[in-house]
């Protein structure tokens, strides 16, 4: 049984869903902090059973009978918890059992060194997996595009994009990403340790998002740069705490390294088509806000 964490989440329900495509729902299980949040997955015969990261128990009810586990990452440190504890956690108890495979949502830039925090837990957990004694897959996903488009923020409305300086970025979509995890997880053992890096086909900075903006929705889109200390007090005259500040000035000082910037054909190769273009992403938003 493939046993899929953080299903309902934007990853992670994608991910069931190209399964559904490829293995019998029978062969598929989802593990939710909140079970009522995917009824429909029951209904539509995948096995929904409650699993928490921070509680072992709820883990082993949850992965009973699994042979290859999707560990999608967490995102405690949004919260200021601590993802690794908690990827800990999953793989102790993945290990104690008797999963055969664990199927990790990486990063391509996942580094010990790299200036972007979440980059440096997604390297540990593979170090982690690494010394698990279970067979293993990290799949090195590329940027999500979601957080390009995120980034924009009011733009729009404004016509100004003001940000740090920052660099090129393999934008790419969930979707796109959630397939090539299906098709990993269906042909169970296809890559072990880190896959190549899993990216869009073209790089593109702040400055190609405002020129693509502009052209899409017919105003022009400025880019300014802002120095990084003062996005610093700017955010945390917003009141962003010091930990998410540190993660959000984190990524223009990776990017702008090249942290993110290579372009590699597997997806395109994985998925048999081109990766959907940050372009066609961007179209589908600002038609939807105007």
């Amino acid at each position: 049984m493939i046993i899929v964490t953080g299903a309902t989440g934007q990853l992670g329900r994608r991910i069931v869903e190209k399964l559904l495509d490829r293995v019998p729902a029978t062969r598929l299980g989802a593990s939710v902090r909140d079970p009522d949040l995917a009824t429909d997955l029951k209904a539509r015969g995948i096995r929904v059973r409650q699993g928490d990261f921070d509680n072992p128990d709820s883990l082993r009810t949850a992965f009973e009978g699994c042979s290859q586990l999707l560990l999608v990452s967490s995102n405690a440190a949004a919260y200021g918890e601590d993802p690794l504890a908690q990827h800990r956690t999953v793989i102790g108890v993945a290990r104690e059992i008797g999963v055969k495979r664990i199927v990790y949502t990486s990063h391509m830039a996942a580094s010990a060194s790299s200036a972007f925090p979440p980059m440096r837990d997604h390297a540990a957990t593979e170090s982690m997996l690494d010394r698990s004694g279970l067979a293993w897959t990290a799949l090195r996903n590329g940027f999500y595009a979601s957080s390009g488009i995120m980034l924009m923020g009011d733009s729009l409305e404004t016509g100004v994009f003001d940000a740090p300086k920052d660099g090129k970025i393999s934008w790419t979509a969930h979707a796109d990403l959630a397939e090539a995890a299906a098709i990993i997880l269906a042909g169970n053992g296809r890559y072990d340790g880190p896959t190549p890096a899993l990216t869009g086909s073209e790089a593109l900075d702040l400055g190609d998002l405002a020129q693509i903006a502009s052209a899409l929705s017919g105003r022009t889109i400025s880019r300014e740069i802002s120095s990084d200390n003062d996005y610093r007090a700017k955010m945390t005259e917003r009141g962003v705490p010091p930990r998410s500040l540190d993660i959000a000035l984190g990524l223009y000082l990776a990017s702008r390294s090249g942290e993110f910037a290579s372009v590699d054909p597997t997806l395109e190769q994985l998925l048999g088509r081109h990766p959907t273009r940050m372009r066609d992403l961007m179209a589908e938003t600002i038609g939807s806000s105007r």
